[in-house]
């Protein structure tokens, strides 16, 4: 489930923290994000900002709580907006929404969305959490 997405280090004042702050790696700290669901958009930029990292895994295994599925196709989440209108062993169709996590420059970007009459088709289903330990 680990995308590659690059990173866009900065130059940060010295009084920034340089380090990573321990409680990130507590599991603990992602289930209690995980319960508010204020908090969606922080899993969402975790799992996208932190990739291949232990933090990644905890923010998919927080938001699949949510009943959010990652599609592998379309490297994005959806979750049911409604019961599917048809299902069978290959795909289910209906209306869900979606974390849309490209930031485009007219602002729109970085949202849920909703699509109608879309197809999600099994196979694209990640259904595996990678776990990476810290």
């Amino acid at each position: 489930m680990l995308l590659h997405f690059q990173r866009h280090p900065s130059v940060t004042p010295a009084s920034y923290p340089q380090i990573q702050a321990p409680i990130v790696t507590n599991p603990a700290f992602w289930e209690r994000l995980g319960s508010d669901t204020l908090s969606t958009d922080m899993l969402f930029f975790a799992f996208y900002y932190q990739q291949n990292s232990y933090q990644q895994y905890l923010a998919a295994k927080e938001l699949k709580k949510q009943s959010w599925r990652f599609h592998r196709k379309y490297n994005t989440w959806f979750q049911r907006h409604v019961e599917p209108q048809v299902t069978t062993d290959e795909y289910e169709r209906g209306s869900y929404v979606y974390f849309d996590f490209h930031l485009a420059d007219d602002g729109n970007g970085w949202c849920q969305r909703i699509k109608n009459d879309f197809t999600f088709e099994y196979n694209f289903l990640e259904d595996e959490l990678s776990v990476q330990p810290n």
